[in-house]
């Protein structure tokens, strides 16, 4: 059956969906994507692999706590209804998982509606949605990550794009078998020693190499050859997200795979994964996005396909929120609000004036304290970046009662307005002048860095050529080669590294993550000196404003002038587990410590501070800074 030029069949096991440039194969009862035949190519999809394991959604939940997983990666949902939903030359289908509270078990507890395929007509794609809904009285449950996947022909899919930079071609699935590929201390991290494609042999392939911002992605996906078919996965929104804007996702690895990623802890860590508690009612619309789908039979004309990926990005954005959607629950325009006013920052040591907040990112986020958002996962996110003015509009925002975020680059810490924003349908809000006040109490006795809560303006080493990944090599992403941790024991053999104030140079003396040492065959703690130069003391009490742009499995110290416990300022352990050196990152979760120093532990005249990584025998232990500023005391004007 069908409307338009957009057609059902149901064929045995099957049902299959073709809008005469499209057809999509969908394996009954589950909804399992098993064939996408597209430009002459009969299967876009992995035929090698099981028809459950080609297009399908999956989650990744615990019981409360982690303790016992019962399903890992659970797609085995067991569906109840299909409901097949013809509008407006568009075809909808929906795979349902009914979820029971009464019944006790282990079962996943939360009734899930696959709205993975709406076809239209004239479209060469189609678009994936999926609604979660706990009802009430639902037992506790921890739901960790979740994501669309897609596994396409390693016979014709070997090219990848993720941005106009980021292009390769990738290496085969069994390059990263032993024989063809050297699994190195990093579990997903292959060194290439006998790949298929000779010209890939001692490069080392990482799934998380690929990773993105949800603020700089939007489209990734793969290039196929006989024929040149493109397969791109765009994300018009990014609302659905868990996060916020700075949160860091998987795209494409070797497969060839391809993801749609909703919610994941990756480089935040057990923090950003949503807690749902006894009797806990929850409903979350994740999507749609648009798996977009183009070809050419020229070869020179390869690369144009993502061009027009991109473009047709910006038609999906364009257009969003969608209106074709079916479900009561996912909001058009109309249904929607907006929020629009003007960040300034006041910084009395930077200007006297207020600082209209230019490029800050501003958001609405349920979350009620400042950089919340970035571990927010239950709820929808909406964020834009101001224009050089200030001024900023969140459009399309679901209603509801959120708090006004923000983060102003140059400046240290989260804004969070004392109001709340309270979105209802149709509402404009006008929020008028905010101001942002940064923590600060003194003037500026030296700083090290520049404050946008990662560690890119710090020196991230060459790699080590026996792990090179040439995309990578002279890149502004240099930070994404792997083993970047062991190049410090290379700058600093004998030594730990020693900053001097007005002196040394951020980009050439400050490695980028503060690791052990290695010596020998073990790691042991290291210790930064930064020296400087006090020309008078002041009584009263200093301060050092420490902005951490990421962590894991770190234990700091700070002290002054002495390393004993007297003149130990600042202690944490156990800081961070957002495996970001290990998974090549400039930045995970953001912190913002205020450290209170006496004037008592400094000298007029020289001056040192000790930044200790004091754990030991961990390899992938470290610290990203951020920035690092210390204060003189405030004058009592002040």
């Amino acid at each position: 059956m069908g409307k338009g030029n957009v057609r059902l069949i149901n064929q045995g096991l099957y049902v299959i969906l073709d809008n005469g440039l499209v057809r999509l194969t969908i394996l009954k009862p589950q909804g399992y994507l098993t064939g996408i035949k597209y430009g002459g190519m009969d299967n876009i999809l992995d035929p090698n692999s099981n028809e459950s394991n080609r297009g399908y959604w999956d989650l990744n939940w615990n019981l409360p706590g982690g303790h016992y997983r019962y399903q890992s990666y659970d797609h085995h949902l067991e569906i109840d209804n299909r409901y097949d939903i013809f509008c407006n030359d568009k075809l909808e289908i929906s795979f349902r998982s009914t979820y029971d509270p009464s019944n006790k078990g282990t079962k996943l507890p939360l009734s899930i509606d696959i709205r993975s395929y709406i076809l239209s007509t004239g479209v060469s794609g189609f678009h994936c949605y999926a609604i979660y809904e706990r009802p009430a009285g639902s037992p506790a449950f921890d739901l960790v990550q979740t994501r669309m996947v897609f596994k396409l022909r390693r016979d014709k899919f070997h090219y990848m794009a993720i941005t106009d930079e980021k292009q390769r071609v990738m290496p085969m699935p069994e390059d990263l078998l032993p024989g063809r590929g050297k699994q190195l201390i990093v579990p997903e991290s292959v060194l290439l020693v006998n790949p298929i494609n000779p010209d890939l042999k001692g490069e080392v392939d990482d799934k998380y190499q690929y990773s993105m911002n949800s603020k700089d992605g939007g489209v990734h996906g793969w290039i196929g050859s006989g024929p040149i078919i493109g397969f791109s996965v765009i994300l018009p929104s990014h609302e659905f997200q868990n996060g916020g804007p700075t949160k860091q996702n998987l795209t494409v690895h070797t497969g060839p795979t391809c993801l749609a990623m909703f919610h994941g802890t990756h480089y935040i860590g057990d923090g950003v994964v949503a807690q749902f508690q006894e009797g806990e009612a929850w409903r979350k619309v994740f999507g749609p996005f648009f798996v977009y789908l183009n070809s050419t039979s020229n070869v020179s004309d390869a690369y144009n396909l993502w061009i027009d990926a991109k473009k047709q990005r910006l038609l999906e954005e364009s257009t969003w929120p969608y209106e074709f959607v079916s479900s009561p629950y996912y909001l058009n325009a109309k249904e929607r609000g907006s929020a629009t006013g003007r960040l300034f920052v006041q910084e009395r040591f930077v200007s006297e004036s207020l600082i209209p907040a230019k490029n800050a990112y501003v958001g609405l986020s349920t979350a009620r304290a400042e950089g919340a958002w970035q571990t927010e996962s239950k709820d929808y996110q909406f964020w834009v970046q101001t224009d050089s003015n200030g001024n900023f509009t969140i459009k399309n925002v679901i209603p509801g009662v959120y708090g006004f975020h923000g983060w102003v680059p140059g400046f240290i810490g989260d804004y969070l307005d004392s109001a709340l924003v309270t979105i209802s349908e149709g509402s404009e809000i006008q929020l008028g002048n905010l101001t942002f006040v940064p923590l600060r109490d003194g003037p500026t006795i030296w700083e090290i860095g520049f404050p946008d809560r990662t560690a890119i303006g710090f020196y991230v080493p060459d790699v080590n050529p026996m792990y090179v990944n040439k995309l990578f090599v002279n890149s502004p992403e240099k930070f994404r080669q792997y083993g970047l941790w062991d190049r410090y024991t290379d700058a600093h053999p004998e030594s730990d590294q020693t900053f001097t104030i007005g002196v040394s140079d951020p980009k050439k003396d400050w490695f980028f993550a503060h690791v052990d040492r290695r010596v020998a065959d073990k790691y042991i703690p290291s210790t930064w000196t930064i020296k400087f130069l006090l020309n008078s003391i002041k009584n009263g009490i200093y301060k050092l404003r420490l902005s951490v742009a990421s962590a894991t499995r770190s234990d700091l110290q700070v002290y002054l002038n002495d390393m004993d416990q007297e003149h130990m300022v600042f202690q944490v352990m156990n800081l961070g587990a957002e495996n970001a050196v290990c998974r090549h990152g400039i930045h995970g979760l953001y912190r913002l410590f205020s450290i209170d120093i006496s004037s008592s532990l400094l000298s007029k005249g020289d001056n040192s501070m000790f930044l200790v990584q004091a754990r030991g025998g961990d390899a992938l232990c470290g610290i990203l800074y951020d920035y690092l500023r210390l204060e003189a005391p405030a004058s009592p004007a002040n």
